[in-house]
């Protein structure tokens, strides 16, 4: 009742009960969050430190490296892309560029680096011009490091940030092509940088940083801009990008939240979509489709058109041969010794790190590093060059190897003792790796760790410059010597196999230098002064057999003891003027030749084959075979020494000894056109015309252009009254040059 004692009536809501609210069921979080180690102003500080020391250290470095063989392809399709945008389209030759198919790849390094050294004033025949290349490749390598590390200090502190970005600096392959690698070291910057912010995005959700955001849509865009394989961080993006948002927001009951979900949408398909655009931007093949083109390089590129010889445990194989656990032992046998123990330690503690670490982004670490080796492994892709295909990879296994270091110090929390006794094993662990790079710095990217037994326990089973960087090494030491110089009297000539490094870096001579390209089998082609070779493409067998360098290497540039590169000084000129006396069948001449080459210079295979080919074409048949044997000594695996006492044994009538070395000689090289020839010859005197075409048609498919392989088959034909076949055959041979 009222004050003054009056009723107050009641109103209708009041007389009606009030409704009971339900209770709102919590969103069940399966990410919860999780508190990292405590952390010190000390940890912060040693990171950054450790940052700008490692980004210091690396554009040093990379001022003296050599250059990379591969930039025969990545400086012309650099010059044509700045051809293409310097006239807004006009000068299409970017767009197809069948040599390397350089068009296939994305042009952000290229152009970033192409502009900047035409503001410069730098041009392609300059040192200059090849190290601003090689800074940038320095400094994408260090966002790269310092994106791993930055994303182990996300999922676990400033320490286990620390550990990472010393294992990836103290990692001799990875910083080594930082030094000069236009390819796979910004693709691994893209490819990092996306990781990163991905998971600073999401950990931020519903509401990002800027910065991380910007920093997400320009790790995809490098990424892609880069090669087509880029497009893996997109679907690792929208993969994990699910996985978040589900685990976050209870499950696929959260779709029902179409206000988070929304969010998650624009966020995510926006930022993707932002990176893909200024990906084509700078991708001028894939700007004319861009809905079509990547896809069109990406399926190139899983097939990799291009198969060379490769190395593998001391078999030179073609790199579309190699067997499945290609990638797995490169990758064991090169890295640090810290990065291996730490990573299959990751491995054993990974219940642990889910438990303890946010779970979502410890599986996104192992995927990162695991799925491409695996990928590789499942679909038989070919690579080549070790694992530098997969160095995009490598961060991800070196950041699990950094979680686990990081692991074994917490166990011992407030056991001081305890833990520098961890970090003093994974010091132990790195010195190896860390002592080479000091001791190389200008190839480090040859290293071998001692599971392997270092460079010296690969060589010869393994390639170590394959791309040829020690020529400036080389270079450098004929300077050192006075044989380069601006007032050299007389013309030098210098034949290589690795003709456009040697070339740019001889360059500034102008025409007192002269350079030819001449495989290492092709060296007494043509007449030189001083060869440089390293020993790319050269058989395992003798490098094994330590047959290599030849008696007149005048200078050995080595790495970790073992050879890399010889620099040769020609005396006499014979060995060329020997193969000028075969090319006018003057086998006498010849034979003398080869004999004055082989008391200089007694290890010369290529002589010793020759003078062998000299002695059978002259009649002198035990000295040729005597001759090829010397070759064989040299290089167990040479065609044409095999094939030599092959053909002996056919001039002695010993058809059976004779078919067992031409198929030993196909079993040491199996691109060996006259080895089938002659074993087609053998059947055809043994009345097996079938098998003899065969074999034929096996030369043909190795030799398109092998007349005397067409000339037989049409002969067999003919006696065969197969007379249309022949004509082909005939006609085949009259279209050749």
């Amino acid at each position: 009742m009222a004050k003054s004692g009056k009723p107050v009536p009641k109103s209708t809501a009041q007389e009606k009960k009030a409704p009971i609210a339900k209770p709102v069921a919590p969103v069940r979080d399966w990410l919860p969050a999780i508190e990292r180690p405590m952390e010190t102003k000390t940890q912060r500080y040693a990171f950054w430190g450790l940052a700008g020391f490692g980004l210091l250290v690396l554009i040093f470095l990379s001022l003296g490296s050599g250059i990379n063989a591969d930039d025969k392809f990545q400086c012309d399709y650099s010059k044509k892309l700045v051809n293409y945008y310097g006239t807004f389209g006009q000068d299409t030759s970017a767009l197809n560029i069948p040599d390397g198919n350089m068009h296939l790849y994305g042009g952000f390094f290229e152009i970033v680096t192409g502009f900047a050294n035409k503001a410069l004033g730098l041009e392609q025949n300059t040192l200059g011009y090849h190290q601003v290349r090689h800074a940038s490749s320095a400094i994408l390598a260090w966002v790269a490091i310092l994106c791993t590390a930055l994303l182990a200090r996300l999922i676990a502190g400033w320490q286990a940030g620390l550990f990472t970005m010393i294992l990836m600096l103290v990692s001799p392959r990875f910083i080594g092509d930082g030094l000069m690698n236009p390819k796979d070291i910004p693709f691994a910057a893209g490819y990092m940088m996306a990781m990163y912010n991905m998971v600073a995005v999401l950990d931020k959700m519903p509401n990002p940083r800027r910065w991380n955001l910007i920093g997400l849509a320009a790790g995809l865009a490098i990424a892609l801009a880069i090669r087509a394989g880029g497009l893996l961080s997109f679907g690792i993006l929208f993969l994990f990008a699910g996985l978040h948002f589900l685990l976050k927001n209870g499950g696929l009951s959260a779709f029902s939240n179409t206000k988070v979900l929304t969010r998650y949408a624009v966020i995510v398909l926006g930022t993707a979509f932002v990176g893909y655009v200024l990906a084509m931007l700078f991708w001028p093949y894939a700007l004319q489709s861009p809905l079509k083109n990547p896809f069109i390089a990406l399926s190139k590129f899983s097939d990799l058109e291009v198969k060379i010889r490769v190395l593998f445990e001391g078999e030179n194989m073609m790199s579309d041969k190699t067997p499945w656990n290609y990638p797995l032992k490169w990758i064991l046998y090169t890295i640090p010794l810290g990065v291996v123990l730490g990573f299959l330690g990751s491995l054993v503690l990974a219940p642990r790190f889910f438990k303890q670490y946010n779970r979502l982004w410890v599986a996104l670490v192992f995927f990162g590093g695991i799925f491409p080796i695996f990928y590789v492994i499942y679909k038989n892709s070919v690579i080549h060059d070790g694992w530098r295909h997969l160095t995009f990879a490598y961060p991800c296994i070196a950041l699990a190897a950094g979680l686990f270091w990081n692991e074994l110090t917490l166990f011992f929390t407030g056991k001081k003792a305890l833990q520098y006794a961890v970090m003093g094993v994974m010091g132990l662990t790195i010195i190896d790796s860390a002592a080479f790079i000091a001791m190389n710095p200008q190839i480090p990217y040859v290293y071998f760790n001692p599971i392997k037994g270092g460079v010296g326990g690969a060589y010869g089973e393994f390639e170590t410059d394959y791309w040829g960087v020690s020529t400036r090494q080389g270079i450098e030491w004929l300077e050192q010597q006075g044989i380069l110089r601006p007032d050299m009297p007389e013309l030098v000539v210098i034949a290589t196999n690795m003709y456009y490094s040697t070339r740019q870096l001889t360059a500034k001579y102008g025409d007192k230098v002269k350079i030819k390209y001449l495989k290492w089998e092709k060296r007494c082609d043509d007449a030189w002064d001083y060869a440089l070779y390293p020993t790319r493409f050269l058989d395992g067998a003798t490098l094994q057999k330590g047959k290599w360098p030849p008696a007149n290497a005048v200078h050995i540039v080595k790495a970790g003891g073992a050879p890399l590169l010889a620099v040769l000084k020609d005396n006499g000129k014979n060995c060329s003027l020997a193969m000028a006396s075969m090319k006018l069948n003057n086998w006498p001449g010849a034979i003398e030749y080869f004999q004055k080459e082989l008391e200089n210079v007694p290890n010369n295979d290529l002589a010793w084959v020759n003078l062998g080919q000299a002695y059978l074409n002259n009649n002198q048949l035990e000295e040729a075979k005597a001759a090829a044997e010397k070759s064989l000594e040299i290089s167990p695996d040479d065609a044409q020494a095999n094939n030599l006492i092959g053909m002996y044994y056919l001039y002695k009538e010993d058809a059976g000894r004779a078919k067992a070395q031409f198929e030993l000689s196909i079993k040491r090289e199996a691109s060996n056109p006259s080895a089938w020839y002659y074993l087609a010859l053998i059947a055809k005197q043994q009345n097996d015309t079938q098998t003899a075409l065969n074999d034929l048609m096996k030369a043909i498919q190795i030799a398109p252009n092998f007349r005397p392989a067409y000339e037989l088959s049409a002969q067999i034909y003919e006696a065969t009254g197969n007379t249309g076949a022949a004509q082909q055959f005939r006609a085949a041979i009259g279209q050749m040059k």
